[in-house]
């Protein structure tokens, strides 16, 4: 896509969607959930990540990354989280991505400094595995996306962006999670907080009936 002649919100929603691609593959290969075959060391904003090249896994993630890219740029996507689960369907680890973009933000901006910002989530997410647990057999896992709220409808391009998206049915945590930050960073255009949440110690005790 040319970036040249999309309004600042289109080169800013462009420029995370990419990075969320790479960004979740990056997770889940942290995660160990695939044979390190269905992944490749590619560089990436001057960063060595792993990009998942099985076409089912990169299709996947591609698909869902770049179905977010109308609503990330009218500002409606709240949170990114990858999801992953144990065999009953219970939630046991998150990554967050928390996100906002800027309405207001005026022509001048600087993709350079940008990328920079996210190219230091990345550098984070190498690192990241000690904060992890490990996944128990029979584990899953999926991307999931929280609105601030859908496209208005009445607009037909709206509604088909809309009709993508299905409600989850991600169980809750009976206690508040157990939130490790990773990375944020908190300056227009864009604002993003990357972080872990876990089960909390108590939810492990006292699990939902």
């Amino acid at each position: 896509m040319d970036r040249k002649n999309q309004t600042p919100q289109g080169q800013i929603a462009q420029v995370v969607v990419e990075f969320l691609e790479v960004a979740v593959s990056c997770i889940v290969f942290l995660k160990g959930f695939y044979p390190a075959r269905a992944f490749e060391r590619r560089r990436y904003m001057n960063v060595v990540v792993q990009k998942a090249v099985h076409p089912q896994l990169a299709g996947y993630i591609h698909s869902v990354t770049a179905g977010l890219l109308p609503f990330i740029q009218k500002g409606l996507v709240e949170r990114v989280v990858v999801i992953f689960y144990d065999k009953d369907h219970i939630p046991i680890e998150k990554f967050v991505f928390k996100l906002a973009v800027s309405q207001s933000c005026g022509s001048n901006l600087e993709q350079s400094s940008l990328e920079f910002a996210l190219r230091a989530f990345l550098i984070k997410l190498t690192v990241a595995e000690p904060l992890t647990k490990p996944l128990p057999p029979d584990s899953s896992w999926e991307i999931a996306a929280y609105f601030r709220s859908l496209p208005a409808d009445g607009v037909k391009d709206n509604e088909q962006d809309a009709q993508m998206w299905i409600p989850t049915d991600t169980k809750m945590w009976m206690q508040p999670p157990q939130i490790t930050p990773i990375k944020s960073m908190g300056c227009d255009p864009l604002k993003m907080q990357l972080y872990l949440e876990q089960p909390s110690p108590a939810e492990a005790k006292d699990p939902a009936p």
